[in-house]
């Protein structure tokens, strides 16, 4: 893993606690991603609708970590990689009663079907 603090604000908390995007739009998710710059939650490269990379590419927000329960890694789309991060403010992943994939009553029967791979 390399060390980065680039594209990191350590002080930055989530804006939500699941997809903003997926959320919005009556959407769903396979897993969720952070934003380490700006806090913005998305939807993972598996997800259909990708939003946390799309989110990456539309700032030049580079940092993501997992918003899954249990994981704590971080990536940079740009170097294409696991990086070091830093503390986070809370919360670290979206609600343990939140389902994966999500949210409640949101996800179709075929979802294994229709995701990215």
């Amino acid at each position: 893993m390399q060390s980065s603090q680039r594209g990191i604000d350590p002080t930055t908390k989530p804006n939500s606690t699941g997809c903003v995007e997926c959320l919005a739009s009556g959407g769903w998710w396979f897993h969720l991603r952070r934003c380490a710059m700006c806090g913005h939650i998305g939807c993972c490269d598996s997800s259909p609708h990708q939003h946390a990379s799309n989110h990456a590419r539309e700032t030049g927000h580079p940092i993501i970590t997992s918003f899954e329960p249990g994981e704590d890694w971080f990536y940079d789309y740009e170097q294409e990689q696991e990086v070091e991060g830093v503390e986070l403010p809370p919360p670290h992943s979206h609600p343990s009663n939140q389902p994966a994939p999500g949210p409640a009553g949101k996800v179709p029967r075929n979802w294994m079907s229709l995701l990215n791979t």
